[in-house]
């Protein structure tokens, strides 16, 4: 096939056929299944033109019939890679409102696992019949052990690596431990022109690894529907946080009522299964129960994780984050967690968050442990995401 045939045929496979697209092409064999599971989903109306062998009828729609959507969700995976039959499941559970037939065992079984979907089983946990339970919950750890693969190394070694940092010392023991920027940035005044150096009269350096605690972080996650996928990560970067000693974590989820799920951090898939995506948000509720959370405010970091869509009493909201960092809590409020692009959000809120040093800004889970280790170095965060998040 030459190369403006292909050209030709990927035009068709994107305009769905008949004699408005202007292609002329027909498709047979496997371009004509693949055609048919792309029109299933996203043909206008349910049908498209005529060619290729059988007159390339596209007729979208997969109806109600179990074994139909089996059958789809068995093409998409044999035509598509793994990320493009993911975005064409999460298109056909919101156009052709698959969610009764995503309750049966056999269909759990047939998808491919990824985020949204995850989310999608956690709304409708409370209305899931038992038989489709454990398919779902085995299709959730399957998310969550790639999610924890991917991304606990990483932030284990970041969180690591800002501890050790963060505890300085004047009398470090091995030259390796000399903070060399900051000795030299202490000695300034020590500068010797004639002989170009500085003589360092005073050592920092880093100090060793403390076995005893040294953060507390309250991950506060909101639970309303347009927060599923930030539930999601959030839930598996407790559990690695949870998992270091140095750290004391907590985790608390709400929407109109909060729910400390603090003691199920050891697996986060019972993280997921206690929550309750959807329903309102009381805010001011769910940053009253965190601050109570906390003990030692200098050395605590609170962050909060939502849309700032507040329907409990704004201004108290408000004044109770101001008690927080006036005590020394480094608050961070995190508009999403997740790979979904801009987030919508309550600018006014925001706003109101960030004139007070409180930076309000969505964060992708690659960059969130480096965003861990800038809070507990306490650099100034607003900087680190201007540096490290893109807009």
């Amino acid at each position: 096939m030459s190369a403006a045939d292909e050209r030709m045929r990927r035009w068709r496979l994107v305009l769905g056929g008949g004699p408005a697209d202007g292609t002329g092409c027909g498709l047979e064999g496997v371009d004509a299944r693949m055609d048919a599971a792309l029109a299933a989903v996203y043909d206008q109306g349910g049908q498209g033109g005529q060619g290729g062998e059988d007159g390339d009828r596209r007729q979208g729609g997969l109806g109600a019939s179990a074994p139909r959507v089996a059958r789809w969700l068995g093409d998409i995976r044999t035509y598509f890679p793994s990320t493009v039959v993911q975005v064409m499941q999460k298109d056909a559970i919101e156009k052709l409102n698959l969610i009764r037939l995503l309750l049966e065992p056999e269909m759990l079984e047939a998808v491919e696992p990824d985020v949204h979907l995850v989310g999608t089983l956690l709304a409708l946990n409370k209305v899931m019949p038992d038989q489709a339970r454990e398919s779902a919950r085995a299709l959730v750890r399957k998310v969550v052990a790639e999610l924890e693969r991917r991304l606990a190394q990483k932030t284990r070694a970041a969180v690591s690596g800002a501890l050790d940092r963060s505890a300085r010392t004047h009398r470090p023991k091995r030259v390796a431990d000399i903070d060399w920027d900051r000795t030299i940035r202490a000695n300034l005044k020590n500068y010797l022109p004639d002989r170009n150096t500085v003589v360092p009269s005073r050592l920092v350096g880093y100090a060793r690894r403390q076995r005893s605690v040294q953060r507390e972080v309250v991950l506060c996650i909101d639970q309303s529907g347009s927060m599923a996928a930030s539930v999601v990560y959030s839930s598996v970067f407790g559990a690695v946080l949870a998992s270091m000693r140095s750290l004391k974590t907590s985790l608390v989820v709400f929407d109109t009522a909060v729910v400390d799920l603090t003691d199920q951090l050891h697996d986060p898939v019972e993280v997921l299964f206690g929550t309750q995506l959807g329903g309102g948000t009381d805010i001011n509720r769910a940053v009253a129960y965190g601050q109570g959370l906390i003990s030692r405010p200098a050395n605590s970091i609170f962050i909060l994780i939502s849309d700032l869509y507040e329907g409990g009493i704004r201004q108290e909201m408000l004044r109770r984050v101001a008690a927080m960092t006036q005590a020394g809590v480094q608050v961070i409020v995190l508009l999403a967690l997740s790979d979904e692009g801009a987030p919508f959000y309550d600018h006014e809120n925001a706003a109101a968050l960030a004139a007070m040093g409180v930076p309000a800004f969505a964060c992708t889970p690659d960059a969130f442990p480096g965003l861990m280790a800038a809070a507990i170095e306490r650099r100034d965060i607003a900087r680190w995401a201007e540096r490290h998040i893109t807009p």
